[in-house]
């Protein structure tokens, strides 16, 4: 099915073509519509084009309205303040408009105009440690822009651009050479081995070898020589390193899955994956001089970015001893992404604390050639999680936060919470089981979604699981609710009724509801997820209100008025469910 316009899009374009009548030399100008609190919209472009063409703003309001007669679309309009519009529209539009996006099972919501290609870099463990909240952002808010941008029919490839490779494998497999049943599981046969075990054997042999290799010079010296072995490409060095490279996958495979996150093996492509490209992006660097040798290194510098000193602070592509730095793998992913995935779009999940070096990249990559004009790079950088005290999120003993204990208590507070109301809607305890682990992990990920990325937030338990406020268990049960009431209405079935006078209620939840299709083409265009947990609040919040002033199910109302009601409610729990899922997030049928 095509499309839906908005309402808001169709007013737009009428107030447009009126402006163009009643102002031609202005050609095709934007009347700059918005919702509004005094009336359905706001028209505010007036002003401007008025001022431009030396005219009397509220004259030419005037005359736009002339040529803006009432009929099916457009209930009243009157000329405001200097020369604003506002603009009602019928009930009958509001209806029809809702019913012919009902239709669509997605919604009405367009596709994108000119999809491209966008390559996600998201979800970024390290290999031989443990995930902490650190890495709970980038995997939250990476999974929701590929929901999104794929939603708006965008081709996206996931990359989780996991830390392989290193001079600390030299240290691990040095100890396992001497230390051959470290990595042995306890599981026997085909027993799967679950990802408590794996980062148990990873974390006892990483703190042994670190202790090893600090307090025994020998060990030291064959673990250096090891990482020699390693660059080298020596088959059992390798096949040793890519132990550690499995075992560890079985560890983040855990607990993504415990984030209800979809992580395929082909999209995770770490450091190593670059190897064989890193001395061609030196050479090419240097070649066309967009590198240059200083003290040995190789470096690129920027009239902007100098030191504490004064002196330019340069990206290093290539140490003085030989070895790469970060900045020639992020530089040959790159020429992977655009050469090899023909991507249109980079988009980096990254802490925001790693600005200035995606910035250089980015502005090498230029500079070389790699980013060419059809290809934007974007850093959709994100701040720190921190405490109830405001202060970056530790345990009481001041250590990094386990990712897996987060997530662990907050699906066992979650649980409680359903407990409470389970007997009354009757579920199960697998039921309870099961919605517990949406509620909290719904939870986790909503706090994370409904903040700017670029802003901190406090990571409150308390807050996150409460029925009150802005919270994904808030919207959660707005649509079991919206459930209950279906499966309570017999034989009443959700039907529009455009001939139906709305009450003030059902107008705000209707209005709010036509907006979905634009809020995700500008959340899909901005990568600001928050922007659809601002509007599914929102949405949950107009039901609130409708609920207090209208009733759905009541004895007293005419059949149709009942069918009209149960429309809208079905078509707001569409929304909240799609809504959800764009941000990773369950929606369970009864809560």
């Amino acid at each position: 099915m095509a499309s839906v316009p908005s309402l808001a899009s169709t007013v737009n374009q009428r107030v447009a073509d009126a402006l163009a009548s009643a102002l031609p030399e202005a050609g095709a100008a934007d009347p700059l519509l918005r919702r509004s609190d005094r009336a359905d919209f706001q028209a505010n472009g007036i002003l401007a084009l008025a001022k431009k063409a030396k005219a009397n703003p509220r004259d030419l309001a005037s005359k736009v309205v002339e040529g803006l007669p009432a009929g099916e679309l457009l209930q009243g309009i009157e000329v405001s303040g200097p020369g604003f519009l506002n603009i009602t529209v019928t009930d009958r539009a509001i209806i029809e408009t809702l019913a012919a996006r009902a239709t669509d099972a997605r919604l009405g919501v367009p596709y994108a105009q000119n999809p491209g290609t966008t390559v996600i870099d998201y979800a970024q463990p390290n290999v031989a440690k443990e995930m902490h909240v650190g890495h709970l952002r980038s995997a939250v808010i990476g999974a929701a822009m590929v929901e999104i941008l794929e939603f708006t029919g965008e081709r996206v490839v996931r990359r989780h651009h996991i830390g392989d490779w290193g001079t600390q494998f030299g240290m691990l497999i040095q100890y396992l050479i001497e230390h051959p049943h470290e990595l042995d599981h306890k599981a026997e046969g085909d027993a799967e081995v679950s990802g408590e075990e794996a980062m148990s054997n990873l974390g006892r042999l990483y703190k042994a070898s670190r202790a090893l290799f600090d307090s025994d010079e020998e060990f030291k010296t064959r673990a250096r020589a090891r990482v020699v072995d390693l660059q080298a490409g020596e088959p059992e060095t390798l096949a040793l390193w890519q132990r550690f490279v499995d075992e560890s996958k079985i560890y983040f495979y855990s607990v993504f899955d415990k984030l209800d996150m979809d992580i395929q093996d082909p999209d995770v492509v770490g450091e190593s994956g670059y190897n064989d490209m890193l001395a061609q992006t030196c050479r090419l660097l240097e070649e066309s001089g967009v590198a240059v040798r200083s003290n040995g290194a190789l470096c690129v510098f920027f009239e902007d970015v100098k030191g504490p000193d004064g002196n330019p602070t340069p990206l290093i592509v290539q140490k003085s001893d030989g070895g790469f730095g970060y900045a020639a793998t992020d530089l040959s992913a790159i020429r992977n992404r655009v050469g090899e995935l023909k991507a249109t779009s980079l988009l980096y999940v990254v802490d925001a604390r790693q600005s200035l070096h995606f910035k250089m990249v980015f502005e090498t990559a230029r500079r070389a050639g790699w980013l060419g004009e059809g290809v934007q790079a974007v850093q959709l950088a994100f701040g720190t999680v921190l405490g109830k005290d405001g202060k970056p999120f530790k345990t009481r003993e001041g250590e990094t936060v386990r990712l897996v204990d987060l997530l662990d208590e907050a699906v066992e507070r979650a649980t409680s919470v359903v407990r409470e109301k389970a007997a009354k809607v009757g579920l199960s305890e697998a039921e309870i089981v099961e919605n517990g682990r949406y509620v909290g992990i719904g939870a986790v990920k909503y706090a994370d979604l409904s903040t700017s990325a670029a802003r901190d937030y406090k990571f409150d338990l308390d807050q996150m699981v409460s029925l009150n406020g802005d919270t994904s268990v808030y919207l959660q049960y707005a649509y079991a609710r919206i459930q209950s009431i279906l499966r309570k209405a017999g034989d009443a079935r959700p039907a529009a009724h455009p001939e139906l006078a709305l009450a003030p209620a059902e107008r705000a939840l209707g209005l709010h509801l036509d907006g979905f299709g634009e809020l995700i083409a500008d959340v899909a265009a901005e990568y600001a997820p928050h922007k659809l947990a601002s509007y599914l609040y929102q949405l949950a919040s107009h039901l609130t209100t409708f609920y207090d002033q209208c009733q759905v199910l009541s004895e007293d109302n005419p059949a149709e008025v009942v069918a009209n009601r149960l429309f809208l409610v079905d078509l707001t729990a569409r929304t909240l469910h799609q809504g959800m899922a764009l941000l990773g997030i369950r929606t369970p049928e009864r809560l």
